[in-house]
């Protein structure tokens, strides 16, 4: 009872590709040594005991079929490896498998030509247990149509063995057409077996490369919001402290103001990574494009901004979200911008937003060849099917392009008009108002 108990625990806490596995070599070596188990008994019974066969003949006739089991029991579980590509073949075992078969045949012909083939029936079926050890590894290791092959040889041999011994013609037929269905019936179920098996080793590994990648998805996911949420943030934050820091040296008391705005964009830049590691977080359009005007009008840029774009499906909201947020950044970050325009305009097929900008350094038209932010833009856009387009234009103007098309995205969120909506965590209103006039006395 104990030892049974210990027995299903240890195969309930097999993985469902270990159980198929030690079911499939168990049924391999099961069937190896149930052929040899018939042998041995068929090779003992009462017609050949009386058969004036000697001892010594019936002796090593056992001996030759256990031999030939214990060399069967490496050589399937070494067959199998190969079979799965985890090992080279070799071929020794194989050889010696072989040798002892025809031994074990050999024995046991001898012993039918002392009993009289017609008066021991049995014979035929101990010589199709003979050739089962040997095939179970055989085909693991040649192709099906050579082991098909094999059998009708040995089937062919084993017949003609039997004639030796003096038996008729039904008999041999008898022991060609046993011998090969039973070979052959061997061959089928071994070698569907260790198709399946095969089948589940490729099914494991697949899953495991899709753990991985979805790991390393995940990874650029968390890199790529990361980059999005505390970009803008960052810079922000490096404007204020520049400007915080002039003001002190002037003894502006403005300065403490500035400082507390940085405070406060900090803790909320952490609120912000809390919500990216949860995967919470969603970029609101709107909401993204007042944070833009409010931000760059405290950074001195006049910004204005064209449409709202309507009620749009959430993914499409969230995609050009990140985009105005993208922009905002890059605006915030490169070249020595005194303008910048952000309009949304939104037709039947698709919607687009353009952020324009002056103020072009070479810094700015090295980002728009492939940033990181510009390629995890891209990457949101792709999952709504849009597209991305940015760099200079003509004028000294920088121009971001991001069109989604309406056609293949869900329906419409229901957002109202809202006349007024909150502000972004990083416009305070005052702030947006005061900084220009700040900036100013720079």
């Amino acid at each position: 009872m104990w030892v049974r108990r210990v027995w299903v625990r240890r195969w309930q806490s097999r993985t469902g590709f270990d159980k198929i596995d030690l079911y499939t070599r168990g049924t391999f070596h099961s069937l190896a040594w149930i052929s040899i188990v018939t042998q041995v008994l068929l090779s003992v019974t009462r017609p050949v005991r009386h058969s004036g066969a000697p001892a010594a003949l019936i002796v090593l006739t056992v001996l030759t079929a256990v031999a030939q089991g214990v060399c069967a029991a490496p050589l399937v579980a070494r067959s199998v490896e190969s079979y799965l590509g985890r090992r080279a073949p070799e071929w020794r075992l194989p050889v010696l498998a072989a040798a002892l078969m025809f031994a074990n045949a050999a024995g046991l012909l001898a012993l039918g030509a002392y009993t009289g083939p017609e008066t021991f029936p049995e014979l035929q079926l101990a010589l199709g247990a003979v050739v089962v050890p040997f095939l179970t590894s055989l085909i693991l290791l040649v192709p099906v149509w050579l082991s098909f092959l094999a059998v009708v040889l040995l089937s062919a041999a084993l017949a003609g063995g039997v004639a030796l011994t003096g038996a008729g013609w039904p008999f041999v037929l008898g022991t060609f057409f046993g011998v090969g269905f039973g070979g052959g019936l061997a061959v089928v179920t071994v070698r569907l077996s260790a198709w399946t098996l095969g089948v589940m080793l490729k099914l494991r590994d697949a899953q495991d490369v899709e753990t991985r990648l979805a790991v390393a998805e995940e990874r650029l996911r968390f890199g790529r919001d990361m980059h999005d949420v505390l970009g803008r943030n960052l810079a922000v934050i490096a404007l204020k402290s520049e400007l915080a820091v002039e003001l002190a040296q002037r003894g502006k008391p403005a300065a403490v103001d500035q400082m507390i705005e940085v405070q406060r964009i900090a803790r909320v830049s952490q609120q912000e990574v809390r919500d990216v590691v949860r995967g919470y977080r969603e970029a609101d359009l709107r909401t993204e494009l007042v944070g833009a005007q409010g931000v760059l009008r405290a950074a001195g840029i006049e910004c204005t901004v064209h449409g709202d774009g309507g009620p749009l499906p959430a993914s499409v909201q969230s995609a050009l979200g990140w985009a105005v947020r993208e922009a905002a950044t890059n605006v915030l970050r490169h070249g020595d911008p005194r303008r910048c325009v952000i309009r949304l305009d939104a037709s039947r097929d698709d919607v687009r937003l353009v952020v324009e900008n002056d103020g072009v350094s070479a810094d700015t038209a090295v980002v728009s060849g492939g940033g990181s932010g510009l390629d995890g833009l891209r990457e949101r856009l792709d999952a709504v099917d849009g597209r991305l387009e940015a760099g200079p234009v003509d004028d000294g103007l920088f121009r971001l392009t991001a069109t989604v098309p309406l056609a293949s995205s869900s329906a419409p969120s229901p957002s109202a008009p809202s006349p007024s909506p909150s502000p972004s965590p990083l416009s305070v209103v005052t702030v947006a108002e005061s900084a220009p006039a700040l900036l100013e006395e720079r």
